[in-house]
């Protein structure tokens, strides 16, 4: 009998150290098809990390260890195109992509820290920091820093609620999961 799941694991593989070998790329990575990944300078993503299919990671990014993307989830800059450039269309205005780009958001990363869930449709701008623990439900549009083990929704994506109903929940998952990662433990924005 053929084995599907061993190729999902090479597949998986081969994008992890081949296609995307210009990033760190942890152990445990699986993504769906017609999945992206871009960034100007940097893109480091933990162990565990699942990103589902039509997804696109278009700036640079800190992401922590199991963290799971739903399908067409997005990460995208702010600043990608020079607006502000007089006298040129923004079709045609600079872009980050371009080598003598100078505007803004060069140097803007996107932190997701460790045990993060971004649902379905998302989408995440550049320079925005989501704690530990916390879940984006579908359809949200992240623009502002998410609080740890919170659960933000809508457009845009304010806190709704927290992850855990009691404190005591809430220090137990912490004692069972351990610290955080040092990818983004001390990542400064």
């Amino acid at each position: 009998m053929f084995n599907f799941r061993f190729i999902k694991k090479l597949r998986d593989e081969f994008y992890r150290t081949v296609v995307f070998r210009r990033y760190q790329i942890g152990h445990g990575f699986h993504m769906g098809l017609r999945v992206r990944i871009w960034a100007k300078n940097t893109v480091i993503i933990g162990e565990n990390f699942y990103i589902g299919r039509d997804s696109f990671i278009e700036s640079d990014a800190i992401i922590g260890n199991n963290v799971m993307f739903g399908n067409r989830v997005a990460l995208v800059g702010r600043y990608d195109h020079n607006f502000q450039q007089v006298g040129v269309p923004v079709r045609l205005a600079s872009q980050i992509r371009d080598k003598d780009y100078d505007w803004l958001g060069l140097n803007t990363v996107t932190v997701i820290e460790d045990d993060v869930w971004v649902g379905y449709g998302s989408i995440i701008m550049s320079g925005v920091r989501i704690q530990r623990g916390s879940i984006i439900a579908a359809g949200s549009v992240v623009t502002k820093d998410v609080e740890p083990y919170s659960i933000y929704a809508g457009v845009p994506a304010k806190k709704i609620k927290d992850r855990f109903a009691t404190k005591e929940d809430l220090e137990n998952h912490i004692k069972l999961c351990g610290p955080a990662s040092e990818i983004t433990s001390n990542t400064p924005l």
